[in-house]
């Protein structure tokens, strides 16, 4: 890792996405956790306060470091142990069934095999387990989607391997994971080609085959 990406980038990237609304949008997904967690995609840890006390542990997979001393500091201040491991998702070092949540917020997009990574989240979550996820991706819109598609290998460059233009909703689907809710909304105060949210469960098994519809909060 360049000098960029281990210092420069993660910085920046944890002034923007701490603040007031990305906590709040945070805050919301995970007080649904509980048990045994796997998020993907640690960052700079700013998930760890959002988190409720029924976490009884949080296991995270990151490939690289970022800012250590600071994720140490927010993870000495949850009440629940955190195990960090580095390394990618395509390939978890955890054996079938044992979570009861994994939780993704902001990652997808940067993975480079998303597919691959979400198969092995179904592989680890329980039958009854759940994967809650918020990121961001394509638009529906036709012209913002053009200006991603556009804008998407000068992101990849600046973010690091980020990209704007994935339909997360089809890559969970193609993983063989089974959508039960699905939010897509425009995050305020961000820029459309990177604030269009897709937020929601999903599950390893087929338990409700009358799920909600997408909802758009446009």
């Amino acid at each position: 890792m360049g000098l960029y990406a281990s210092y420069i980038f993660p910085r920046l990237m944890d002034r923007v996405m701490r603040g007031q609304e990305f906590q709040r949008l945070r805050t919301d997904l995970l007080k649904n956790t509980d048990g045994e967690v796997l998020e993907i995609g640690l960052g700079t840890g700013l998930n760890l306060a959002c988190y409720p006390p029924r976490v009884l542990r949080l296991h995270a997979v990151d490939p690289a470091p970022l800012l250590p001393e600071l994720v140490a500091t927010r993870s000495a201040a949850v009440p629940f142990p955190v195990e960090i491991t580095h390394l990618s998702a395509e390939r978890l070092p955890y054996e079938a069934g044992v979570f009861d949540c994994v939780v993704s917020t902001w990652t997808l997009c940067t993975i480079p095999d998303p597919i691959e990574a979400l198969r092995e989240v179904r592989r680890v979550l329980k039958p009854t387990g759940r994967l809650l996820f918020l990121e961001h991706g394509r638009s529906n819109d036709a012209r913002t989607a053009a200006w991603q598609d556009r804008l998407n290998p000068l992101q990849n460059v600046i973010g690091c391997g980020c990209n704007l233009n994935r339909r997360i909703d089809q890559l969970i689907s193609k993983a063989g994971l089974h959508i039960l809710q699905l939010d897509r909304f425009v995050m305020e105060g961000v820029p459309r080609i990177g604030g269009e949210l897709y937020r929601g469960i999903a599950t390893p098994n087929r338990t409700d085959v009358s799920a909600p519809p997408e909802t758009d909060g446009r």
